[in-house]
């Protein structure tokens, strides 16, 4: 009597943390990762420091991670994630506006930027692209990045908050927040004297001649985001 063939085991699944501090939207995306043969949800978390912990403790092959994250700025918990784990694939599923975000989520280290209102095929879309080593952002805003890198678009012109560094554009949130000088400092661990001096680049940039205008441009910019 022949024996029967052994069965191949099954390709492991890919392993993939969310994180996110709405535990409902964990909890919906998780559904449609695990409903995936392929892949697998190793781990969730709701911020920057749970974060670091779960890669340090499950190294995955994908982190899907809001940009906006209680008790640290997005775009420094994806720099954060690179340095533990170099060339980490990371997804931001965010609420927020692409053409803003999108481009400071890709320098940062992230492979792809994919809004929270797209619906389930687009996200796996997005998970499956980045996963083969792919970058993945809408047409028009791959269609931005390149003419930005091959110097079609001209300088913007104009006093728009897409011209603040990463660094101008944390401490710009944090004043539209309500936060003093000093509150911010101590946040990003920065000198009060380097958050005048992103403060008075910041009023540059934006064309704004006063304090108070900044922190009221600042306050109705944070107000008029998704939360």
């Amino acid at each position: 009597m022949k024996a029967k063939p052994k069965k191949s085991a099954a390709p492991a699944r890919q392993q993939i943390l969310i994180v996110d501090d709405h535990p409902m939207m964990r909890d919906g995306l998780a559904a449609l990762i695990t409903a995936q043969p392929d892949l697998a949800v190793c781990a969730q978390a709701d911020d920057a420091g749970e974060a670091q912990q779960a890669v340090e403790a499950h190294r995955p092959d994908l982190v899907i991670m809001d940009i906006s994250l209680p008790g640290k700025s997005g775009l420094e918990a994806i720099k954060d994630l690179q340095a533990l784990q170099p060339g980490l694939a990371i997804l931001v599923l965010s609420m927020h506006d692409e053409a803003l975000y999108a481009e400071r989520v890709l320098r940062a280290g992230a492979r792809g930027y994919v809004m929270k209102q797209e619906g389930g095929k687009r996200i796996m879309d997005a998970i499956r692209a980045v996963l083969e080593g792919k970058v993945f952002v809408s047409e028009k805003m791959s269609a931005r990045i390149m003419d930005a890198f091959t110097g079609r678009r001209a300088a913007e012109a104009g006093s728009t908050v897409e011209n603040l560094s990463d660094r101008e554009f944390e401490v710009f949130q944090l004043i539209g927040q309500g936060r003093s000088t000093k509150e911010i400092a101590d946040q990003l661990h920065l000198s009060v004297k380097t958050v005048e001096v992103h403060r008075v680049n910041i009023k540059a940039k934006l064309k704004l001649a006063t304090s108070p205008e900044l922190v009221h441009f600042a306050v109705r910019w944070v107000e008029s985001q998704p939360t």
